[in-house]
């Protein structure tokens, strides 16, 4: 995916810095101000107020994303993901500032047949995706001029991601059995950064769109791309189903999204799946 950006005029403040997207918004836009988890507390509204100023772009990437576990810490999984974003909106909307909040696919139940729309209902069924749709709300009720990105299935292809452990179980085993019954759309997140760069950008874009690259695949056909791309023998992965893995947290068996309103406001489309992991692991 290139985009080319115009510079901002505003100023631009990234929450949840140290995470994937957060770190490659930092890398694309090195003038932007990062906060990870250690230097601001979403949560605490004094810590925000000290960091946000009048015509700020807000961009936050700060989340609690350990899905299984939030299951028995339910309250932490709605305080980063709930609290979090609403003491971030209700100072955005005080001294004037801009915010554009990420958020998840799980906010849907994944029982689709056909990529989902921002106009089709939620239905979390996970503490995750519960938590993520309460600060969903939050963001767009308290910030009038907000703006929510739900993605899907993102990663780096290191610090342990989907593609890095694909990477690494590639070189330690003679085969990986993996899902093939979950169906989304793996989206890299140097992509996804330059997205929400461009969206930076665009005031006017609707408050809730869907980015993701375009395209689908289960878990067991982006670990055979993997497998494939470097030159690895791509049988040596084999499929399974879900129940062979057995977590806390249920998995939407269906996680594509549409980018009808995306491309619709004139922002740039994504690249294929595809091709993006292909520059993915040309760039590690």
């Amino acid at each position: 995916m290139t985009v080319s950006n115009p510079p901002l005029t505003a100023r631009l403040v990234v929450t949840g810095a140290g995470g994937q997207v957060g770190g490659e918004l930092l890398r694309l836009a090195p003038d932007a101000r990062g906060y990870g988890r250690a230097d601001l507390d979403i949560t605490d509204p004094a810590a925000v107020r000290a960091i946000i100023e009048p015509g700020d772009v807000v961009l936050n990437c700060a989340a609690y994303t350990a899905v299984d576990r939030a299951e028995s810490e339910p309250d932490a999984a709605f305080a980063a993901n709930g609290t979090g974003p609403a003491v971030l909106a209700a100072e955005c909307a005080r001294v004037g500032a801009r915010l554009i909040h990420l958020s998840t696919d799980y906010v849907f139940p994944g029982t689709h047949d056909r990529p989902y729309d921002t106009a089709d209902a939620t239905g979390p069924t996970t503490v995750y995706g519960r938590s993520k749709l309460a600060g969903e709300l939050a963001v767009l009720e308290q910030a009038t001029d907000a703006q929510v990105v739900r993605t899907a299935w993102v990663y780096r292809g290191h610090d342990g991601d989907f593609v890095a452990t694909m990477l690494r179980l590639e070189r330690e085993r003679d085969t990986v059995d993996v899902v093939d019954d979950q169906l989304g759309s793996p989206t890299y997140a140097v992509d996804l950064a330059a997205g929400l760069l461009e969206l930076a950008n665009r005031p006017a874009a609707p408050r809730l769109l869907h980015a993701t690259n375009t395209g689908r695949a289960t878990w067991f056909e982006l670990a055979r791309a993997v497998f494939e791309e470097i030159g690895a023998d791509p049988d040596r992965v084999r499929p399974c189903d879900s129940t062979a893995f057995p977590r806390p947290a249920r998995r939407p068996a269906y996680s594509v999204l549409s980018d009808r309103s995306w491309v619709a406001a004139g922002l740039t489309p994504f690249r294929p799946w595809r091709a993006a992991l292909r520059a993915a692991l040309a760039d590690r």
